[in-house]
């Protein structure tokens, strides 16, 4: 029976119903300890009678073994692995140790598709108790699957105390019971109350349902008016129970709190070996301490399990330990944790059992358990030599685990202890790293350029000695990487100076061919010389780059990523598309979901500069979602900024302005400069496209006074800048020169003509306007920037027409406005009509039906898959969605086309 909660009940039910209809549900409900969570998963229980129903439970010692939660949830569906795509099913074997580790960011994917399996023949639901303390790897699988359940008819319940990451899902906190309700509960659970202790109860509870449960059978004189906090008194209530038990059920409830996962036959072989009968367990279990059910024992709460370990000794605890180390010695990761838990001072063997465990976590991909399993190593390590390392490890293990405060902590212990110079370079390249995930860029370049000198010193030393030239080869290497991270971040910071310090360093480094760091070396020295000399000299080296990641078919994925991020700085946004779309095919392929989202950032930009704005927006939101599921926080900026500008371009001003400010805070967190130079286009060209020249015109010349003046969106953004000041009857002679020099370099045939445009809206001479409007269209005809060629074809109509050239106008309007229906730029489009209307032009444009305008940029790639003759199954693969998701989206997608099956989609024209 549950009182006061039939609100709570009520969001339950909706849950529940909605999954019965076929949609699918999350909810994290939360609240402190005893205030009714478990019994509100009881109730879910309940009402999902006719559904299939999981279980899964956050288990505290646990906590630390990689996707041991999620094995304990899913473990009865492991005979439907066989019905998912193979890599995901390689993925959910690696996570449980049935196999080698494939992929851990496809586990979560793994986890939607078997739930969607498992939900086929009827709705499904999952609760998740204690989610607090599920191991991250665990946590992290199943927050990813409940971002993308949708139409399967799931429902996911996680309950959890302060301190679950509920990252963006639906949440749902637990109050106390209001008075009336605390009093009727009483009325039933304590009816002999004096209404003096019955009054004092429901004040100092504040309607925690545990406490009124419980503190009533205790002395409740001892406690003076300034209480405990609440879950301590529970606690207290407990281990009051506790105590009036026998001895020997005492020792059976702590054997029982140690005991990893509650299994029913160690726990009573531990016993034995303690001198304690089975049947103490079961005078535990008849005094509501414990239940036991299916070979396990549990504690009715957890709290009750606190307060058996808290009223055992300390060394009746370390007796139990040492017992459970022996009894688990087949189970080697629990063994070594209880040797650990045994040890009472330096112990070698338990470090040493602890640095194997970690091993066998990081084989999984579990990092945050090999971080817990290596720091305790260390703190059981007596050489400082050893317990460096170990710490070391740790910190990578921690920082690999996305655990920043955590892993800065882990470095400095190992830095107080570190003597030789690799050691010390090799921490400085991982203080970096957390440098720059914390937002401190600057201080992990500085970071990367020490410890790159540190180790080019010793390459240099030991370059000569006997013997010593693969070591020396293989501190050159590390050198020679710390520098080309050192260059990265320094133009993520759009820091010149910075650049070039690390290219010059690479360059005296002496790297050979051999080392396999040429393509990143050159793509650096192109940088430097770019930011340091110009176009005209960096150009050329970064186009030689571009074109030999193009042409290659497959892997070398840093080559190729690095070339497509430099096909915009050479204005080559074919090659760069080409690039990054093939490696989009190739991750999804394999499921390497990790690099993803970094492709999006490239292939997005693309498909906007070769105005596939539609495409653009869906890659920029997939990879969008892509960065939350895969905790790469750094990429976001990039893709909402790249939003934002298409935004802009279609005049949503609130959604633009939302994405850019989005965009910039991520900036103020970490100093990224490209997401910032988007953001601020976005916001002039949404200037721009409303008329308010004075404020695009203010916005950008402002951009041009900070970091984003190095940006290639700074060359990009001149052309808005000259039409601002055009109109303003204001000088653009510094926006021209920019884009002259890089439009020239770059040899590109629609740089030229959007160079032409330029010339010609500051050319007061009509002849030599029209000359260079002629030769700007001419060049555009072939060039592949629809957008570039409409804003020509309308800046070159609009002057005709004010030369009352009408006829001659009317072709040139006619095409931008057409341009601009296809691409949805809506202000464009009805300035080009306005325009158009001001000839005498009065007809509508010969533009086809965007039935596609209709559809979600999620449908679209759907329609689009579907199309080529995949099934609901692949296309879910290959979008990270569940097959019934993936039917959803096309039996919404298929009216607005007009179809009625699949069959009908091959005949579309879907571009």
């Amino acid at each position: 029976m549950l009182w006061g909660r039939a609100s709570d009940q009520a969001v339950i039910d909706g849950l529940i119903d909605r999954a019965r209809a076929g949609r699918s549900g999350v909810l994290v409900i939360g609240g402190d300890p005893g205030i009714g969570k478990t019994s509100l998963l009881a109730y879910a229980a309940e009402r999902a009678q006719d559904m299939r129903v999981l279980r899964g439970v956050g288990v505290e010692t646990e906590a630390e073994i990689p996707f041991a939660s999620l094995h304990l949830l899913l473990g009865h569906g492991l005979d439907r692995l066989d019905a998912l795509p193979e890599p995901q099913a390689a993925a959910l074997r690696g996570a449980f140790g049935l196999a080698p580790v494939t992929n851990r960011l496809l586990v979560g994917l793994a986890v939607l598709s078997l739930l969607a399996e498992l939900a086929e023949g009827g709705p499904l639901l999952c609760l998740v108790d204690d989610a607090q303390w599920l191991d991250q790897e665990s946590a992290q699988a199943l927050r990813f699957a409940a971002h993308r359940l949708h139409a399967e008819g799931i429902v996911m319940i996680f309950a959890a105390r302060d301190g679950f990451d509920a990252s963006g899902l639906p949440e749902h906190r637990l109050p106390g019971l209001d008075a009336g309700s605390a009093a009727t509960l009483l009325d039933h659970t304590a009816p002999g109350l004096a209404p003096g202790a019955r009054d004092r109860l429901i004040e100092e509870s504040c309607g925690n349902p545990l406490a009124l449960l419980e503190l009533p059978r205790t002395d409740l004189s001892g406690y003076d008016r300034s209480p405990l906090p609440l879950p301590a008194r529970i606690q207290q209530a407990y281990e009051a129970r506790i105590a009036g038990l026998p001895a020997d059920a005492q020792k059976a409830l702590l054997v029982t709190a140690l005991t990893d996962g509650g299994d029913l036959d160690v726990i009573v072989r531990a016993g034995r070996e303690l001198g304690i009968a089975p049947a103490a367990l079961g005078v535990a279990e008849k005094s509501g301490l414990v239940r036991i059910d299916g070979g396990r024992v549990a504690f009715t709460h957890p709290l009750m399990r606190a307060a058996a370990f808290r009223h055992g000794t300390y060394d009746l605890r370390l007796e139990v330990h040492a017992i459970l180390a022996r009894l688990l010695a087949h189970q080697p990761d629990r063994r070594a944790w209880h040797l650990a838990a045994a040890a009472t001072g330096p112990d070698e063997t338990a470090a040493l059992a602890l640095e194997q465990a970690a091993r066998r976590a990081r084989e999984r991909d579990g990092n945050s358990g090999a971080c817990a399993a290596l720091e305790r190593a260390a703190e059981l390590t007596e050489d400082h030599t050893l317990k460096a390392g170990r710490l070391t490890e740790a910190a990578v293990a921690a920082a690999d685990a996305g655990q920043a405060g955590r892993a800065k902590e882990l470095v400095e212990r190992a830095a107080a202890l570190v003597t030789d110079p690799r050691s010390r370079a090799r921490l400085c390249d991982l203080r970096a790293r957390i440098a720059f995930d914390e937002g401190a860029p600057h201080l992990a370049h500085d970071l990367l350029m020490a410890g790159a000198e540190e180790l080019a010193a010793l390459a240099e030393d030991t370059d000569d000695a006997e013997d010593a030239g693969g070591q020396a080869r293989q501190d050159r290497i590390a050198a020679g990487l710390m520098l080309i991270d050192a260059a990265r971040n320094a133009w993520q910071l759009s820091d010149p100076a910075r650049v070039a310090e690390a290219a010059d360093r690479l360059h005296t480094l002496g790297l050979r061919p051999e080392d396999g760091l040429d393509p990143a070396v050159q793509a650096v020295t192109g940088a430097a010389v770019l930011l340091r000399k110009g176009p005209a000299e960096g150009l050329p080296i970064m186009r030689a780059m571009v074109a030999s990641g193009g042409r290659i078919a497959s892997g070398a994925h840093t080559f190729r990523i690095n070339a497509a991020f430099v096909a915009p700085l050479v204005g080559d946004f074919r090659t760069g598309h080409d690039i990054s779309a093939a490696m989009a095919a190739e991750c999804r392929a394999a499921g390497d979901i990790g690099k993803l989202p970094l492709v999006h950032v490239t292939l997005a930009a693309a498909e906007l500069y070769l105005g596939r704005f539609r495409d653009a927006e869906a890659t920029a939101a997939e990879g969008l979602r892509l960065t939350s599921g895969t905790g790469q926080r750094n990429r976001a900026g990039y893709l909402e900024g790249t939003l934002a500008w298409l935004a802009a371009a279609r005049g949503e001003a609130d959604r633009c302005a939302e994405l850019a400010a989005r965009s910039r805070d991520r900036f103020d967190a970490n100093h990224i400069v490209n997401g910032l130079a988007w953001a601020e286009w976005a916001l002039a060209l949404l200037d721009l496209g409303q008329g308010r020249f004075a404020e695009a015109l203010d916005r950008l010349d402002a951009a041009m006074t900070g970091p984003v003046r190095h940006q290639i969106q700074a060359v990009y953004f001149a052309p808005d800048q000259i039409e601002a000041a055009v109109r303003l009857g204001a000088p653009a002679h510094e926006p021209l020169r920019r884009f002259e020099e890089w439009a020239t370099a770059s040899g590109q045939d629609w740089a030229l003509a959007v160079l032409h445009r330029c010339r010609a809206l500051l050319e007061p001479d009509g002849e030599r306007a029209h000359e260079d409007f002629t030769a700007a269209v001419r060049l555009h005809a072939d060039s592949g920037r629809p957008w570039e060629a409409a804003r020509t074809r309308l800046a070159f109509g609009e002057r005709l027409r004010r030369e009352r050239d009408k006829g001659s106008a009317r072709p040139h309007l006619r095409a931008a406005w057409e341009t601009f229906e296809r691409l949805g730029a809506r202000p464009w489009a009805e300035r080009a009509r306005g325009e158009l209307r001001a000839t005498g032009d009065t007809s509508s444009p010969a533009v086809r039906a965007e039935a596609l305008s209709a559809l979600s940029p999620q449908e679209l790639q759907i329609v689009r898959l579907a199309a080529t003759g995949m099934t609901n199954r692949e296309i879910g693969a290959q979008l990270f969605l569940s097959p019934k998701t993936v039917s959803h989206h096309l039996y919404r997608a298929f009216p607005k086309l007009n179809v009625a099956s699949r069959a009908q989609l091959a005949g579309l024209d879907l571009s």
